[in-house]
């Protein structure tokens, strides 16, 4: 699939390792020069600030969307190429899955978490078509990933619907796995002896 703009959730604070922060800067500047759109929650601080920073200084295109109540606390972002102030979280979420073409979680909290369940959830759904990842820098979703299995295997999360969300160490192999999704035909998100 083609991407033109990539949605990233992460952290409003930087973590504790360096490597959250550099490898952040790291995924901001490859979108930037693989030409694909930055679209991310308007904040210049934390990750969040970083992946921006990073993104509009290698040249890159990126897009901002914060709700107005947060625009204060979040530090918005001064030097977007684009903010878009909304009125609630819900109607950033759902501008912000217009603007993409992917999401991508990197390190971050409750909100990145949040975030990135409602977007894979709605593909599930079959809302949207477009992939879902967790970018897992040092290892920061290791047990997030090994829950996930251990939801797939109690019988609360089809295996097929476990294979949607994509989990890559590198920036790079996250972008080649986007490349390369192929959502899968599924009639039912439950099947009748499931229930």
């Amino acid at each position: 699939m083609e991407l033109k703009s990539v949605c990233v959730y992460c952290g409003s604070s930087a973590g504790e390792r360096p490597e959250y922060l550099d490898e952040t800067r790291r995924f901001g500047r490859l979108l930037a020069e693989r030409g694909i759109r930055l679209v991310y929650g308007g904040a210049s601080v934390g990750l969040m600030g970083a992946v921006a920073d990073a993104a509009l200084a290698a040249g890159g295109e990126v897009i901002g969307v914060i709700p107005h109540a947060l625009v204060a606390k979040e530090i918005a972002h001064p030097g977007l190429t684009e903010r878009m102030v909304t009125a609630s979280m819900h109607e950033r979420k759902a501008r912000m899955a217009e603007l993409s073409d992917g999401f991508v979680a990197l390190p971050g909290g409750i909100g990145t978490f949040e975030e990135l369940f409602e977007a894979w959830t709605w593909a599930q759904l079959g809302i949207h078509h477009k992939p879902c990842a967790l970018l897992n820098v040092a290892g920061y979703y290791d047990r997030l990933v090994a829950f996930l299995e251990h939801a797939a295997g109690e019988g609360f999360m089809r295996r097929l619907h476990r294979s949607m969300l994509l989990v890559a160490q590198q920036p790079e192999e996250l972008l080649e796995a986007f490349a390369a999704y192929r959502p899968p035909e599924v009639e039912t998100w439950v099947r009748a002896d499931e229930t």
